[in-house]
């Protein structure tokens, strides 16, 4: 029985162990323990939104965490100190051009998220395999040349055009070009050789790879956006401001338009006043024009011709105020076309203000009823309970003291 119970005792021992370490195993799986990570880290303008152990997204996965955000000193050119981590192989995106870290944010209660890009060209951040320094005599003298590529840039003399690019494999016509331009000492990889962590990190001042250590990690370049929140107040005010002048204008729009329609009432009343004057100028014309009629009766040839000059001359300004009464009429209808255009256009602004308004008032009843949610919940609401009013009591039940009785 005591054999029995001993290895019954011994088997149960060994199973929780294997659980155990099964659930070791799996949570350092899940959690990426034993993933080889990249480290990084750049600057921000503030840390509002953002804590350590939040996920760092790229092309929509989750590929590391924040480690450490810290405030720089008060001298410093930048503000907030934010590190994180990237796991294999996702750091193998982040190129030394075109990869930004992108601050954005996440929810209308300031929270940001921390994405950073893939990119496009340039040099691997961080390299895995044997750094070594050699001179051009110890390279020469390399077995296989082809397996060791350079570890730096290598300008001419005049230090504006790039002669040999990182990464580039060695040759001996190569080797001659450098030791042409008086370079001693160059840096290569073995690329036959990969290590499981990071040998080197690239120097973007240097252009050039270094040994890794973890005091020089390599910074990527920020690109920051506004808190929805800060972005929405910011909207706010401008709209604030410029909701006055917009109802101002408005109210100039509307007595414009009332003076147009008055003003053309008036034109109206004037033509069809006129209308019975140029009806009987015309009759007098003809009657005084007309052969053996009152014209010849009344005057002379040399008058009746001034009198044809004078009817001439009142005819062609009668055209011509025909004319430009047309003209007019023709503005005053581009004059309300264009009136109709500018309404219509603020109208659409007013529109757009309307919804800008209504999407404000939404966000606020949603955090009303948030709110009202949060008091009706068990764990607080205790901390909502209203204080009870004291209302005094009436006349009759109020103690009256001796002095105010006599």
């Amino acid at each position: 029985m005591e054999r029995a119970v001993g290895w019954f005792v011994l088997l149960a021992i060994l199973l929780l162990t294997g659980g155990f370490a099964y659930y070791l195993y799996n949570t350092a799986e899940r959690k990426g323990w034993f993933v080889t990570k990249a480290p990084y880290f750049t600057f921000a303008e503030r840390a509002t939104g953002l804590k350590v152990g939040d996920p760092v997204k790229l092309m929509g996965f989750d590929v590391g965490q924040i480690t450490r955000i810290d405030a720089m000193p008060p001298y410093h050119a930048f503000n907030v100190y934010v590190e994180f981590e990237i796991k294999a192989p996702y750091y193998g995106y982040l190129w030394t051009e075109g990869s930004v870290v992108k601050l954005t944010p996440a929810d209308l209660f300031g929270q940001r998220t921390l994405e950073v890009t893939k990119g496009t060209k340039g040099y691997p951040t961080y390299m895995f395999n044997p750094l070594q320094e050699l001179t051009l005599g110890e390279a020469e003298n390399l077995p296989h040349l082809d397996r060791f590529k350079f570890a730096e840039e290598i300008r001419n003399l005049n230090g504006t055009n790039i002669a040999v690019r990182a990464l580039t494999p060695l040759s001996r016509d190569l080797l001659k070009q450098l030791a042409a331009l008086g370079r001693e000492r160059i840096r290569v990889f073995d690329t036959h050789e990969q290590k499981k962590t990071m040998t080197s990190v690239w120097n973007d001042f240097e252009k050039r790879y270094e040994t890794y250590a973890r005091t020089n990690l390599y910074w990527l370049l920020s690109d920051e956006t506004p808190a929805l929140s800060e972005r929405l107040d910011k909207l706010v005010g401008e709209v604030e401001k410029a909701l006055p002048n917009v109802i101002a204008l408005t109210n100039q729009l509307a007595v414009t338009l009332e003076n147009t329609a008055l003003l053309s009432s008036n034109l109206n009343r004037l033509t069809v006043q006129a209308e019975p004057a140029v009806s009987n100028l015309v009759a007098l014309t003809s009657e005084l024009r007309g052969a053996g009629r009152l014209g010849q009766w009344l005057f002379t040839t040399t008058q009746q011709a001034q009198l044809d000059a004078t009817l001439t001359n009142l005819n062609v300004l009668l055209m011509n105020t025909d004319t430009n009464v047309v003209a007019l009429a023709q503005r005053l209808a581009e004059s309300l076309e264009n009136l109709a255009c500018i309404t219509s256009n603020l109208n659409a602004q007013l529109q757009a203000n309307t919804n800008i308004v209504k999407s404000l008032s939404d966000a606020i009843l949603h955090a009303d009823e948030f709110v009202q949610g949060l008091k009706r919940h068990w764990l607080l609401r205790s901390a909502f309970k209203q204080r009870p009013v004291f209302q005094p009591l009436p006349a009759d039940r109020r103690f009256v003291s001796p002095k105010e009785k006599d």
